[in-house]
């Protein structure tokens, strides 16, 4: 029972946290949905497993300095460029080779060395190239169900 309990009181909380936010905000239950929806929404695209894996992957360990979605930053390349057929990394072999080995001449790490396995930068790899092949939209992705 702890955990309908838990449950219940979660959504006793929430639901009063809300109400506080409308009131305090001086708006109606209905705006303060509309605020909780702008900046939570829900995943836009269904993808496999390890796809969805890849994102969590280079969220904790690349999106610090390649940026949120792979879209890059003042210090680190775009990545959904980068892995365009004509980028400088076109393939997933130099991918792998690039994370792997890194760049230490402009400040990226060898991740193998830091113990990074294969498995987690192949996926890495799926996720970015989905991405590059704009077959994945920029934010959180939603995890496919089996069956």
């Amino acid at each position: 029972m702890p955990t309908s309990l838990s449950a219940t009181f979660r959504r006793v909380v929430l639901g009063a946290g809300g109400a506080l936010l409308a009131l305090a905000l001086g708006t109606s239950r209905a705006s303060a949905q509309e605020l909780h929806d702008q900046w939570h929404q829900a995943p836009r695209d269904t993808v496999s497993q390890e796809i969805y894996d890849g994102w969590k992957q280079f969220n904790l360990n690349c999106a610090r300095c390649h940026g949120e979605d792979a879209l890059g930053t003042s210090f680190a390349p775009h990545l959904i460029v980068s892995l365009k057929p004509d980028g400088p990394i076109p393939t997933k072999e130099l991918f792998i080779q690039t994370v792997c080995a890194g760049r230490p001449a402009k400040g990226m790490p060898s991740w193998c060395s830091l113990g990074m396995e294969l498995p987690t930068i192949e996926k890495i790899y799926g996720y970015v190239k989905a991405r590059s092949d704009a077959k994945m939209a920029p934010g959180r992705p939603a995890v496919k169900r089996a069956g």
